[in-house]
């Protein structure tokens, strides 16, 4: 059972009561969690989990300590915060200390179903069981991972502030792959609420793009115009608004750093039509009401029209440069300040050049231009004269974000779609769009399907 906002609360005053150091932050959170996970066309495994967690971390004499339980019997919740204080006596001076924040404000975001919290392991099965039949029909072989969860649960700080909030989450990610095991399809999508969540599109497009996959043909590496469909992006660009931290560029450390400790905002770093920014009550993306720190969520705009218009100032980094701290983002939203287009139309529109599905295995390479490198997966195409011509084996890319976005390089945007990193297996969310450039750079041929 998840946590009421009065239960949740007796937890966090029980533990402030609990409290002798100078400053404290509590927390708990409660959790309702089911998965079901599929392969050869078949159920494999099927789980579910409810739980309450709490958190304690204390401040004596400015030094931190930090102690976490299961149990919330009141003997359980004393043994926590008197390990916390135990810590705390015996650590270091936390020399980016801030007093806890007293009472905030927060406007309530409606991101909770009930249905997603509370589906049951039979509507699970019956969903799975739906795309496990289309997968025989269309004679290929699927694979995949469902899962739900809902959660609630509140902060407190010893100097007066309380926060209680509720999520859910659903999502299903698929693979496809005919029984040779030479091509392959993936897709996947989530939404807060399981009734939105279109199960049938997911298999039918796992499904279409292993089947359009078969037989891929090599092509050279090299610097390729590129579509990358909504996941693609998704994969290289879902946690994006999180680079954009004050202190990183202030320090030279960010695609934002500019010379003597400067940072380039004001400047246009982007195509001219792109905007990033994150938006709490946003219908299709509801984020926390509490951003970093405990900070009310702003709606905030990282990028306007190409420009760098903020960027994310903790308290700690604020006091230090006299400024006011930031919110910060708690969603991804990128979208185009003109009307967008459709995947056909880029396609239709491309003289030569790669089509892809999707990115695996991406990790950072450095982060003062935003390189990241890994591999294409699941259907890759090759386009020619505005067609799909056939499919070509994969690569891997060494590609700077900020060189893919920077202007001159964007060709089309297309319409956000609420959709999660592959990685991630669809335990987030962000709305972000297809992106037709110019250059995309691919550094060797892959043997990966």
């Amino acid at each position: 059972m998840l946590l009421t906002e009065k239960e949740a609360r007796t937890i966090c005053e029980k533990l402030l009561s609990y409290v002798k150091a100078d400053d404290a932050s509590v927390g708990v959170n409660s959790e309702n969690y089911g998965h079901l996970r599929f392969a050869s066309n078949a159920f494999t495994t099927s789980g579910a989990r409810e739980n309450v967690t709490v958190g304690v971390t204390v401040w004596i004499d400015k030094k931190r300590g930090a102690a976490s339980t299961n149990e919330i019997d009141d003997e359980s919740l004393k043994a926590t915060v008197a390990l916390a204080e135990q810590l705390a006596r015996i650590s270091p001076v936390d020399r980016e200390y801030m007093p806890t924040l007293s009472q905030q404000t927060y406007k309530l975001v409606n991101g909770y179903a009930e249905a997603t919290s509370a589906i049951s392991a039979t509507a699970r099965a019956k969903t799975i069981n739906g795309v496990i039949t289309a997968c025989e029909k269309a004679k290929v072989i699927g694979a995949g991972f469902h899962q739900a969860r809902g959660s609630a649960g509140a902060s407190a700080t010893k100097n007066g502030n309380f926060n209680y909030e509720r999520s859910s989450l659903v999502s299903l990610s698929m693979t496809a792959r005919t029984p040779d095991g030479t091509s392959s399809g993936y897709f996947l999508r989530n939404h807060f609420d399981v009734a939105k969540l279109d199960t049938t599109r997911v298999a039918v497009e796992a499904i279409r793009k292993a089947l359009d996959s078969r037989n891929p043909r090599v092509l050279e590496p090299g610097v390729y115009p590129a579509i990358l469909e909504p996941q693609a992006v998704a994969d290289l660009l879902v946690f994006f608004t999180s680079t954009f931290d004050a202190r990183s560029a202030e320090e030279g450390r960010s695609p934002f750093s500019a010379a003597g400790g400067k940072t380039k905002l004001g400047e246009k770093i982007f195509d001219e039509r792109i905007n990033i920014y994150s938006d709490p009550w946003h219908p299709e993306l509801p984020g926390s009401q509490s951003a970093q720190a405990g900070l009310p969520a702003q709606k905030i705009y990282f990028v306007r029209n190409g420009v760098l218009e903020n960027l994310t100032y903790s308290r700690f980094w604020a006091k230090q440069k006299g400024k006011e701290p930031t919110p910060g983002p708690v969603n991804s939203i990128i979208e185009s300040s003109q009307a967008p287009a459709s995947v056909e139309d880029m396609i239709k529109s491309m003289d030569r050049g790669l089509l892809l599905g999707r990115f695996w295995y991406i990790r950072g390479v450095d982060p003062r231009v935003q390189l990241q490198t890994g591999l294409t997966r699941d259907g890759i195409w090759y386009i020619e004269n505005g067609k799909i011509q056939y499919p070509v084996k994969n690569f891997r890319f060494n590609q700077s974000i900020m060189q893919l976005l920077a202007p001159g390089n964007v060709d089309m945007i297309g319409k956000p779609e609420r959709v999660g990193n592959s990685e991630g297996q669809g335990g987030n969310a962000a709305l972000l769009p297809a992106l037709k450039v110019k250059e995309f750079h691919f550094s060797s041929q892959s043997e990966a399907v």
